[in-house]
């Protein structure tokens, strides 16, 4: 998959099942290129975001809901994903 077809699946279907007001995701790859265990089509992603949704959770219940929100794509096509809440 493409990371541009990537990301706009990640940002359409946080944004569907999550109240954001704001967003960005970036591909971070280049930063483990060389590392052992990288893998070809495997991206690392960062998303920020603000969401007065996730902030009322706590840190482990807020990363489980996106995680399991995004559990297809992790499985097939991330392989690290940093999430910044705000």
């Amino acid at each position: 998959m493409d990371i541009n077809q990537l990301i706009a699946i990640i940002k359409k279907k946080l944004l569907n099942q999550i109240e954001i007001d704001n967003i960005l995701i970036e591909d971070k790859s280049f930063l483990h290129k060389n590392h052992p265990g990288n893998q070809q089509n495997k991206f690392h992603l960062k998303i920020s975001l603000k969401s007065k949704e996730l902030k009322k959770m706590n840190r482990i219940e807020s990363n489980k809901k996106i995680y399991n929100i995004l559990d297809e794509e992790l499985k097939k096509f991330i392989h690290s994903l940093q999430i910044l809440i705000d």
